[in-house]
């Protein structure tokens, strides 16, 4: 039995309340999976702060149409589709994909939206490359650190280097 309008309108509500606070939005074809492997996804990309939805297609449209920065989501919605609501960290929730992907190989990778604009695969894996917030971080204060310490050693020698002169005129004169 099919739902309710009733029905329906609070399956959008829910998921326009889902895409709220997501930074990104991934759409997989996930016709050959099967429930548990479903369950298992969903179980492997929380940690992330990822939530796995798998709604129709057009109640999904519906929750996008009103918001500008999803509808080239729509683009990716045909067939059988699970979208990955992204909310925290992206390179954490590829990186979770990726893990359920070679363990199963089931998954296709149509597409997702990240500010405003559509992404195909190839992009999408290009962001997967990309290090971790806290490698990202860790890399920025080694930076920091290493022009600190220059400047901190360029300080240093000046008075030294005085020091020596004044000691080098002294030794000459005496």
């Amino acid at each position: 039995m099919g739902k309710t309008l009733e029905q329906k309108q609070d399956v959008v509500a829910k998921l326009e309340a889902e895409i709220a606070d997501a930074q990104m939005i991934i759409v997989l074809d996930f016709a050959t999976l099967t429930v548990a492997e479903i369950t298992k996804l969903r179980r492997q990309m929380r940690p992330s702060g990822t939530v796995c939805k798998v709604t129709k297609n057009t109640l999904m449209k519906k929750a996008i149409e009103s918001k500008s920065e999803w509808q080239p989501l729509e683009t990716f919605l045909k067939g059988t589709s699970v979208c990955l609501v992204i909310k925290e960290d992206v390179g954490a929730a590829f990186k979770a994909y990726q893990g359920f992907l070679k363990e199963t190989k089931k998954t296709e990778l149509r597409g997702g939206v990240f500010d405003g604009r559509a992404l195909n695969p190839e992009q999408l894996k290009a962001i997967a490359d990309l290090p971790s917030k806290e490698v990202l971080l860790g890399q920025i204060a080694g930076a920091i650190n290493g022009v600190a310490t220059k400047l901190a050693f360029g300080i240093k020698e000046v008075p030294q280097s005085l020091a020596r002169a004044i000691k080098a005129i002294h030794e000459e004169a005496a």
